[in-house]
C-alpha cells in the first residue's frame, strides 16, 4: 500500500540499527536510497563536512524528496550531572543537535518539496536521570520538529519519532548487569527489567520503529505534520 517510487531518501546513520531498518524499507517501498555513517562520511557534527555528505548524496540520488535525519550517540556510562563533563556533553549535544541541524540546513536549501523525518526519543519528553545530555538534546530535535513543520510548510512536511528502548547496538550496554559507581553490581537495566516496565511485554526491534518513519514519510501521512510518533510499547503515554 505503501508506494514510494521514484522517491530520493537520503538516510543518516543508515549503515546499523534504526537506520539500516529504515532504509530497507524504504527501497521495499520502491524508494532510492543513500545512507550516511560516522565511519563512511565523517562527523556531521562539523558544518563543513555535513554540507560536504549532503551535497554529494544529493548528487548520487539526483535530488532529494525525503530526509530521515537518525544518526546519535548514547552515552551508557550513567553520569550526574554535577559531575558531568565539558567534554561529555559538547560531545553528545554536537552529534545529536549539532549535528542534526547541519545536515537539515544543508538539505533543506535543496529541498523543494517532500518529507522529513527526525529521530528524538522518549528520553526527550520526560528526561533521562544521569543521562541529561542525552535527554536534553532529544528534547531539542522534538522541538526543532515543531519549529521546521510550520517554517516549511505547506511545501515539506516534518515529523518526529520517538522510540522508546530499541534492541540495536547503541543499547546493548544497557541490557545486562553492569557496575555502578559505588562498585555494586546492578541488573535494574537488563532487559527483563525493562520489558517490565512496557505494556507490550517486550522490546521494540529497529524494524518495528522503521515501519513508522516510512509511514510518515509516505503519502497516507500527507496531511501529518509537526507531530511527535511515539513508539514506545506503551511505556511513555504522552497526550
Amino acid at each position: 500500500m505503501i508506494d514510494l517510487t521514484g522517491k530520493r531518501a537520503l538516510v543518516t546513520g543508515g549503515t546499523r540499527g534504526i537506520g539500516r531498518a529504515t532504509a530497507t524499507l524504504l527501497k521495499r517501498a520502491g524508494a532510492t536510497v543513500a545512507v550516511t555513517s560516522r565511519t563512511q562520511g565523517g562527523d556531521l557534527g562539523d558544518a563543513a563536512t555535513a554540507q560536504r555528505v549532503v551535497a554529494n548524496a544529493i548528487k548520487e540520488l539526483g535530488g532529494l524528496d525525503i530526509l530521515v535525519v537518525n544518526h546519535g550517540v548514547w552515552p551508557a556510562d550513567d553520569v550526574p550531572l554535577s559531575t558531568m563533563s565539558d567534554a561529555q556533553w559538547e560531545s553528545t549535544r554536537r552529534a545529536n543537535l549539532d549535528a542534526m541541524f547541519y545536515v537539515c540546513r544543508a538539505a533543506i536549501a535543496k529541498m523543494l518539496s517532500g518529507t522529513i523525518v527526525l529521530v528524538s526519543s522518549t528520553a526527550g519528553q520526560r528526561g533521562e536521570a544521569y543521562h541529561a545530555d542525552y535527554a536534553a538534546t532529544k528534547g531539542a530535535v522534538i522541538s526543532l520538529t515543531k519549529s521546521l513543520a510550520v517554517e516549511l510548510a505547506p511545501e515539506i512536511t516534518v515529523n518526529c519519532v520517538a522510540p522508546g528502548w530499541v534492541d540495536t547496538e547503541m543499547s546493548q550496554p544497557a541490557f545486562g548487569t553492569r557496575e555502578t559507581r559505588d562498585g555494586k553490581r546492578d541488573t535494574g537495566h537488563g532487559k527483563g527489567a525493562i520489558e517490565a516496565t512496557i505494556p507490550l511485554g517486550r522490546i521494540a526491534s529497529a524494524e518495528d520503529i522503521a515501519g513508522p518513519i516510512v509511514f510518515l514519510c509516505s503519502s497516507l501521512a500527507r496531511h501529518i505534520t509537526g507531530e511527535i510518533l511515539n513508539v514506545n510499547g506503551g511505556s511513555v503515554l504522552c497526550g
